[in-house]
Order: structure tokens, then C-alpha cells, then sequence
């Protein structure tokens, strides 16, 4: 084995070349005989590579540092899946400044021969580039107090058109005055006799001039004022169609109160029975205690007849976390047949029931969803690139109106927790799996 320095402690790495040093371990780690994971780390080898990082990531780099057969272990598949540039690194090749963040986590990982200088070069060019970062700050700083001055100024010459409309149209009150006073002083000279046309012709120039010059104004007014209307119509518009979607909520919500109202009045038709409140208490009589034995049982989370009695709520929305059922009831088969036999069995159990279905896949590490065939009212959705399923499924649960039935399935336990915040109920992933018949 190559002789080793002491390594070095994963806190004084980097943040970058932390990153780096992180991704490569942990797909490194999805490919390894299981035996050679340490059983801590196992369960979490077929997990997406994202969800395997955030989950692991800090367990994996202790695990690194500590286990020395480990790291060999997992240094076999690192430099499988980097060959070229992992056989460089070895041979001591030079390694441009391009190169160097990935040859030195693979330094790091690999351990040959003057590895720590490659780690010290990538610190070094990481610290530069943090100094040139603080230079970009101060420039944007200066950006930043230029916009604010633009926007002051800015601020400053609307103050002054607008002082300048107001002045436009204190002068064209005055200019509409002395149009009346010119007409009125041209009604007088054309009836007053021996006064000379001259000065007439004078006046009457002077009036049309003023006339055309309010005639001017006039119009550019009246633009501003269709302008203004134009603005006033859009704004109502919009908010017309913000109402219409707050109705669309309130009446989904109405709906789902007057279809609840009418299944309780439904379930309150009991039948009779001859069982009394005071027969239930054991100390009376044991053989009526024993048949009450079963009353107010409660339900747990991984039980199917909770789903099922869950799925009898009138408007319910039933929203799936995908791979996080599929993988409990078919965890060897691949991703294709795992989605196509779950939608198949889901579309199944909610044919014929006025139940919104909606199935959650992660596609954080997809750059195209793949393509899945959605059956008649099953909905099946793909996280965006970067996003992984739990958040998807928070956002279609604050989507729903407050008071709405929402049954979120997963066994995840974050999951669990934020979406009853917003008033919907979790059941365990194993109660789908048991309804579907599938164990």
C-alpha cells in the first residue's frame, strides 16, 4: 500500500472541495458489494444520489476518516468511475487549474503519493477565489448605491414632471379664459362700428392661435385620460380573475362540507341494538365486558382499514409518495415496472370512487421525466430537476383549501410531520401496500 500522511480532518477541507470529495463517495458508495458497506451505511445505498448526500453525507465522511479498509474499499470504485483522470492523479501528471477541485477530492479519496499537495493547491486556489469573490461584493456594493442614486433621480424628475402637469394644465385653464375673453372681445370689435379691420384680422388670428393651442392640449389630455381607463380596465381584470379563483377554492370547500354532512347523515342511521352504554363496563358483568372489547379500537397508521375507511371521506385527495411505496412492496425490481405496477394497482383500488388521486415520483436527479402512462382520474407527476418528491408533495398540500380531506401516503417521517401542519393525514406506506393485496 502506498505510504499515507496522516489524513487530513474533513473540517479543514474547503466547502467546494468538501462537496466534491462528498459526491464522489456517495456514488461511489451505491455501487460497492453490500458486505463491504458498513452496516450504517447500507440502508441508504439505493436511495437517490441527492436524498443519499443529504441524508448520509456527514456519517459517510466520519466513516471515511476512521475506516481505513473502508476507504480502500471505496477508492476501487471511485477510481472506476473516474479512470482517466484518477490513473493522472496517480502518475503525478500535471494537473491544470481546470482539473483541479476533481483531482484533488479523488487525491483525497485515493491516497497516493504527494495527494496533500494537491489538496494544499485546491485550498489555495479556493481561498483565491474567495479574495476575488470580496472584490465582486464591493462591486456590486457600488452597483448597487449607483441604482439607488438612479432611482432617487429617477424619483426626483417624475416629482418634477408631474409639477410640470400640473403647471400644463393650470395654463391651459388660463388659455381656455382667454379664448372666451378673445371671442368675446372679437364679438365686440365686429359690432362696433368704424374700427379697423386691421386690428380685427389681428384678433382673429390671435383667437384661432389660442384655439388651436387648447385644441393641442385637449387631445393630449384625453390621451392620458384613455391611457388612464386603459390601466383601470387591467386592474380589474386582474383582480376579477383572483376572484374566480378564490371561488374555485370556496365552492371545492362547500362542496366537500355538504358531501361530509351527508355522509354522517348516512352513517347516523344506525340499526338498533340491544348493547347499553352500562354494558360495557367489565366490572358488571365479564361476559358483556368481553363482547365490548373491540369498542373505540383505534386505528395505527400501517393499517389498510384506515385507509380504507380514509378513502370513504367525501372529495378526499389522495396524494402518493411513488418510489417510497414502490420500493416497500417490489424494493428488486427496476424503476419502470416498479411505477407501472404501482399506478396500474392504484388506478384499480380508486376506479369508481370519487377520489382524487395524485402519485409523487423524484425526478431531482432527471433531466426528462420519463414517460408514464396516466390512467383515468390517477395523476402522476415528476418533481422539477433539483426538487425532490417530499417537497412537491408539501406544495400540493398547501395547495388544498383548509378543511378539505388530504391523505398523504409515506413512510417518511419529515413528511409525516409537515403536512399535518397543514391538516392533512399521513398513513404509513405498508397500509397502501396490504390494500393493494400486494404482501
Amino acid at each position: 500500500m502506498t505510504p499515507e500522511r496522516a489524513p487530513q480532518r474533513r473540517e479543514e477541507l474547503p466547502g467546494a472541495l468538501r462537496n466534491r470529495v462528498l459526491a464522489l463517495a456517495s456514488d461511489g458508495l451505491a455501487t460497492m458489494p453490500e458486505p463491504q458497506v458498513p452496516p450504517p451505511l447500507r440502508r441508504a445505498m439505493s436511495f437517490a444520489p441527492a436524498k443519499r448526500r443529504k441524508l448520509i453525507g456527514q456519517q459517510l465522511l466520519q466513516t471515511l476518516d476512521a475506516d481505513a479498509d473502508f476507504r480502500e474499499h471505496l477508492s476501487t470504485q471511485v477510481r472506476a468511475a473516474a479512470s482517466d483522470l484518477a490513473a493522472r492523479v496517480e502518475a503525478g501528471d500535471g494537473i491544470g487549474d481546470g482539473d483541479l477541485k476533481d483531482a484533488a477530492a479523488l487525491a483525497y479519496l485515493l491516497r497516493p503519493d504527494g495527494w496533500q499537495q494537491l489538496v494544499d493547491r485546491a485550498e489555495r486556489q479556493a481561498a483565491d477565489a474567495a479574495a476575488a469573490g470580496v472584490d465582486l461584493t464591493g462591486t456590486v456594493e457600488k452597483l448597487h448605491a449607483d441604482l439607488d442614486q438612479a432611482r432617487g433621480e429617477t424619483k426626483a424628475v417624475r416629482e418634477k414632471l408631474r409639477s410640470q402637469l400640473d403647471q400644463v394644465k393650470a395654463e391651459n385653464a388660463q388659455l381656455r379664459r382667454t379664448l372666451g375673453e378673445t371671442r368675446t372681445q372679437l364679438r365686440e370689435a365686429q359690432g362696433a362700428a368704424g374700427r379697423d379691420r386691421a386690428a380685427i384680422e389681428a384678433v382673429r388670428r390671435g383667437a384661432d392661435t389660442a384655439a388651436r393651442e387648447a385644441d393641442a392640449e385637449q387631445r393630449r389630455l384625453r390621451q392620458r385620460i384613455d391611457q388612464l381607463e386603459s390601466d383601470a380596465a387591467a386592474n380589474r381584470r386582474a383582480l376579477r380573475d383572483d376572484r374566480e379563483g378564490e371561488n374555485m377554492r370556496l365552492r371545492l370547500l362547500l362542496d366537500t362540507v355538504m358531501e361530509s354532512a351527508t355522509g354522517l347523515r348516512r352513517e347516523l342511521a344506525l340499526p338498533p341494538s340491544d348493547l347499553l352504554p352500562a354494558d360495557t363496563v367489565a366490572a358488571v358483568d365479564p361476559g358483556v365486558a368481553s363482547q365490548a372489547a373491540g369498542i373505540g379500537r383505534a386505528l395505527l397508521a400501517d393499517d389498510p382499514g384506515l385507509l380504507r375507511r380514509l378513502l370513504e371521506l367525501p372529495r378526499v385527495h389522495l396524494i402518493i409518495d411513488g418510489y417510497n411505496v414502490s420500493k416497500t412492496a417490489w424494493s428488486d425490481a427496476p424503476l419502470e415496472q416498479q411505477r407501472s405496477r404501482l399506478v396500474s394497482g392504484v388506478a384499480a383500488l380508486v376506479a369508481g370512487k370519487a377520489v382524487e388521486t395524485t402519485i409523487v415520483f423524484d425526478g431531482a436527479d432527471l433531466t426528462h421525466a420519463p414517460g408514464v402512462t396516466s390512467p383515468r382520474h390517477v395523476r402522476v407527476r415528476f418533481s422539477p430537476p433539483g426538487v425532490i418528491a417530499d417537497d412537491l408533495i408539501r406544495e400540493l398540500v398547501a395547495a388544498e383549501p383548509t378543511g378539505r380531506p388530504v391523505i398523504v401516503v409515506s413512510t417518511d417521517r419529515e413528511i409525516a410531520e409537515s403536512v399535518a401542519k397543514d391538516g392533512a393525514r399521513s398513513v404509513a406506506s405498508i397500509a397502501l401496500v396490504k390494500l393493494l393485496g400486494l404482501t
